[in-house]
C-alpha cells in the first residue's frame, strides 16, 4: 500500500515536471538594491521574471534575494503562482487596448498575419510568453522595466474574446472581425 502510494507521488512529481519544461520563462531584469542597517549597506538583488506557456496564458513573479540564483528562483515561482488566461484571436488580440500601471502607459494594437512583434523591452518579453505572433505596441511614459511589465499584463488582461465583445455591442462577430479574417473568409 505505501509503495503504490510513492509511486503516485512519484508520477504527479514528473508530471510537474513536465509542466515546468513546458513553460518558457524568461528573466527581464535584475537589479541591486541595497538596505541601510548599522554596520553599513546589505546588498540584494531583485529580479523580474516572466512566465508563460506560448499558448494564451502568463504570469510576472518579482523575487528578491542576497545572491541572484536564489532570486530568479523565487521569482519564477511567483510568476507560476500568478499566472493569467489572456484571450486571443489566432496569433494576435482581438482589439486595440491602452493599460497603465504606475507612471507606465503601455498601447497594443492587432496586427495582420506576417507583421511579427512589434515591441520593444519587457513589453516584446511578456508578449512572446503569451504566444502572440502578430501585434504592434507602444510603451509611454515611464521606462522601469517591472512597470511596463504590469502594464502590459494589465492590457492583455483587458482583452475580451470578439464574441462576447460582439454580444455585448448587439451586432455579429463578424462585424468586428479585422479586415484580414474577413478577407480570408
Amino acid at each position: 500500500m505505501a509503495k503504490q502510494r510513492d509511486r503516485e507521488r512519484g508520477d504527479n512529481r514528473r508530471e510537474r515536471e513536465e509542466d515546468r519544461e513546458e513553460l518558457d520563462e524568461r528573466v527581464i531584469d535584475i537589479t541591486r538594491v541595497a538596505k541601510v542597517v548599522k554596520g553599513g549597506r546589505r546588498f540584494a538583488f531583485r529580479t523580474v521574471v516572466i512566465v508563460g506557456d506560448n499558448k494564451g496564458r502568463v504570469g510576472i513573479g518579482v523575487g528578491k534575494s542576497r545572491g541572484v540564483p536564489e532570486s530568479i528562483r523565487k521569482g519564477s515561482e511567483g510568476a507560476r503562482k500568478k499566472m493569467n488566461r489572456i484571450s486571443l484571436s489566432g496569433t494576435t488580440i482581438p482589439h486595440e487596448v491602452i493599460a497603465k500601471h504606475g507612471g507606465a502607459v503601455v498601447m497594443l494594437r492587432p496586427a495582420s498575419p506576417g507583421t511579427g512583434v512589434i515591441a520593444g523591452g519587457s513589453v516584446r518579453a511578456v508578449i512572446e510568453a503569451v504566444g502572440i505572433h502578430d501585434i504592434l505596441s507602444k510603451s509611454q511614459g515611464s521606462n522601469n522595466m517591472l512597470n511596463v511589465a504590469y502594464a502590459t499584463l494589465k492590457a492583455l488582461s483587458m482583452l475580451t474574446n470578439a464574441d462576447e465583445l460582439a454580444q455585448m455591442r448587439g451586432m455579429q462577430s463578424g462585424d468586428l472581425k479585422p479586415f484580414w479574417v474577413k478577407r480570408a473568409e
